[in-house]
């Protein structure tokens, strides 16, 4: 029987969860073992803390374990920790009787540094999310009491450098560390929210930037050819997609570009001709029986049309059909463009790259002299 897979919780709840143990410990001089956090849904969670220590009588730090469940995450194990300091009434601004909350990055949380993200440049990248998570932690432990003055959170990130370096921090301009991330707090397994945030995050960055065209791939390959192939375009142009054509599409239209370059290799190509809006839902063989039906159409060729069909990967069939009859690349990538008009609309215009998996172009819609639909 298939195991259910586990849920976990965001970066953003491991922050507000700290700063409240933080907090409790400062308020309560005990350190609590687990802390009850409420998700951005409205439904509570319960956090176990990890540590806690003292830094005078209105200062403590505590951290948190962030656990992703069985989602794949590379902040999975990481230590999540808040510095949380009381300042005294006086500095408040005059005649302000309510609490202020000063939320910060520390150690190992990326500072942004270009327009476009949820979060200005020159801040923390501490989203709006967990911002208010943050903030509601705080209140839960305030409400009615009897401090009035400052509540200072620094949230810190202890491997968060190196971790910022498996991501795509950088070129969002996200620098120094990782981002603390969450729409809801609850990471629920193979969701793709983060995912989807990050191709989000992307094009509002290229928009912001003043781009008009943007460059969509599949990964980290296809996009390092791309950019050999498209060297004149800046490095915010360049967005990796992975299995969301129909959503990237959809996502870029909406930020009003005027041009998409899809830059694809063969076998997500042969998914994204047949109009697939998620890539990695789509059966290989029932892909391969397609193309050999485009094969038998364009080189009225049967015995080679029911090779293709036989074909054990999109990799032999494209090798097979490199060799024989390279005109179906074509067909694939007309097939493409079609698709890409269908899910972002007939007003932008599209370009299609096919490569080969040594990177060699064998489709530019450009180059064949096919019009954008």
């Amino acid at each position: 029987m298939k195991r259910k897979l586990r849920t976990g919780f965001t970066t953003g709840t491991a922050a507000a969860a700290a700063t409240k143990a933080a907090l409790s410990c400062i308020l309560g001089k005990a350190a609590p073992k687990k802390v009850d956090i409420m998700l951005l849904t409205g439904d509570p969670i319960r956090i176990s803390i990890h540590g806690c220590r003292w830094e005078g009588a209105t200062t403590a730090t505590c951290t948190v374990i962030k656990d992703a469940g069985d989602d794949p995450d590379v902040t999975h194990k990481a230590e999540i920790g808040a510095r949380v300091s009381l300042l005294p009434a006086n500095s408040m601004a005059k005649g302000d009787k309510r609490i202020k909350i000063i939320i910060t990055g520390g150690e190992g949380v990326g500072r942004v540094t270009k327009p476009g993200l949820e979060v200005a440049p020159g801040q923390p990248a501490i989203n709006p999310g967990p911002r208010k998570m943050i903030t509601q932690a705080i209140e839960a432990l305030v409400a009615g009491g009897s401090f009035k003055g400052t509540i200072r959170t620094e949230i810190f990130v202890p491997q968060g450098r190196k971790l910022a370096e498996k991501t795509l921090n950088a070129r969002l301009g996200i620098i120094g560390g990782i981002s603390i991330l969450g729409t809801t707090g609850i990471v629920r397994p193979m969701s793709h929210d983060a995912f989807i945030a990050t191709i989000e995050s992307g094009l509002s960055v290229a928009r912001a930037s003043g781009l008009s065209s943007v460059v969509l791939t599949t990964g980290r390959r296809s996009e390092r050819f791309a950019q050999t192939y498209l060297a004149d375009m800046p490095e915010e142009a360049f967005i990796q997609i992975g299995d969301f054509f129909k959503m990237s599409l959809e996502a870029a239209a909406k930020k009003r570009l005027k041009k998409i370059v899809m830059a694809v290799f063969f076998g997500k190509a042969l998914k994204m001709a047949q109009g697939i809006p998620h890539t990695h839902a789509a059966k290989a063989r029932l892909t391969l029986e397609v193309l050999a039906e485009w094969v038998a159409a364009i080189t009225s060729d049967a015995i080679f049309a029911k090779t293709i069909s036989s074909a054990n990967t999109a990799r032999q069939a494209f090798e097979l059909i490199n060799e024989a009859y390279p005109q179906v690349f074509d067909h694939v990538g007309n097939k493409i463009m079609q698709a890409a008009k269908t899910f972002a609309g007939f007003n932008i215009e599209v370009q299609n790259l096919i490569f080969d998996y040594d990177g060699k172009i064998v489709f530019d819609s450009e180059r064949a002299g096919i019009a954008s639909l």
